[in-house]
């Protein structure tokens, strides 16, 4: 299904649903929280500061006062404090419908997390991992759930060097960004195909906002910031569109009732940056099922994650082919 002015308006009623949206403070997250709680969703605004999530909770409310909002702490920066809120979530909450990997960093200098790895694969893509294989069980036991994560265009200059996956040996901050989200892609394609593997109704989705005007893009304004940084910046206050319209693409994979498992969603105007959400196709190498097992491997053992109840031998063919889409209708695992 493609939507060309598809808004938030058209977000089926979410009444008795539980969605967490990580990062939901601010920016997109909080964009994509105000548009679920309007259509009677409960949301978790899952941040690192929960001083500024409870600022978000009452902005969300001034608007929608019967909204149903509750701030937990997460930062996805430390695999402890990933594994308190999930702890936390699975007391407070009996069932979750939508996981939504929004929140990430973009253009940090080399720094690590507490567990040491470098910064945009710790938290962008390894926080995520661990946070979707910890909160696996809720999802599995919740009927129709969905897993969606938001990956970026600039997905499709990255390769990964398993050799250096911390850049160690060579780092800039785009590039390390720009892995972070092919991550993401590798990550929720693979997600699915072991989804689909076990016949689970829980499908795995991925988004991305195209140029968005949110608080991601300050560090690349920071003094010191590289020439390719500024551009990027001017290009970004030109083109960029508001979190409202950029959060179309992750509200439509989170709630469209035809959205597939494996699908990718983007803006469909001016060169994808902008404009309301429609399929979009990522790069081949976010297809490659090769390095997709090898980075689940990687991330599951850096993390002590494992998703137990996906452990199932891969089939002989199958899955996502690379470089291609799934058909718009046919078998395969759809969601509604």
């Amino acid at each position: 299904m493609q939507a060309r002015r598809w808004t938030a308006e058209d977000i089926p009623d979410q009444r008795g649903r539980v969605v967490v949206i990580t990062g939901g403070n601010r920016g997109l997250g909080l964009a994509t929280a105000k548009a679920l709680a309007a259509k009677n969703a409960t949301v978790v605004l899952a941040s690192r500061d929960v001083r500024r999530a409870e600022r978000a909770r009452q902005e969300i409310l001034a608007a929608v006062p019967s909204a149903s909002v509750t701030v937990m702490e997460l930062d996805l920066a430390s695999l402890a404090a990933v594994r308190r809120f999930a702890e936390q979530f699975r007391e407070a909450f009996p069932r979750l419908d939508i996981l939504i990997n929004n929140a990430g960093v973009m253009g940090w200098p080399r720094t690590e997390t507490a567990d040491g790895f470098e910064a945009h694969f710790g938290i962008n893509h390894l926080g995520h991992f661990a946070l979707t294989g910890l909160l696996l069980g809720r999802l599995l036991d919740t009927p129709k759930s969905r897993v969606v994560t938001v990956s970026s265009q600039m997905e499709a200059a990255a390769n990964l060097r398993f050799d250096d996956l911390m850049g160690e040996r060579r780092y800039n901050p785009m590039i390390a960004y720009s892995r972070s989200k092919l991550c993401n892609l590798l990550f929720a394609y693979e997600l699915e195909r072991r989804l689909r593997r076990i016949g689970s109704e829980t499908i795995s989705v991925a988004a991305h906002p195209g140029t968005a005007a949110t608080a991601i893009l300050d560090s690349l304004r920071a003094p010191g910031a590289s020439l390719a940084m500024r551009l990027l910046a001017w290009a970004a206050d030109v083109f960029a569109q508001p979190p409202e319209m950029a959060a179309l693409p992750q509200l439509f994979a989170a709630t469209a009732p035809h959205v597939r498992g494996g699908e990718y969603y983007g803006p469909g105007g001016f060169f994808n940056m902008r404009g309301y959400p429609r399929r979009a196709r990522s790069s081949r190498r976010s297809y490659d099922e090769g390095m997709a097992r090898k980075l689940w491997n990687v991330s599951a053992a850096l993390t002590g994650v494992r998703f137990e109840r996906l452990e199932t031998p891969p089939p002989s063919g199958g899955g996502i082919p690379a470089g291609e889409e799934q058909p718009e209708s046919g078998p395969g695992s759809a969601n509604g």
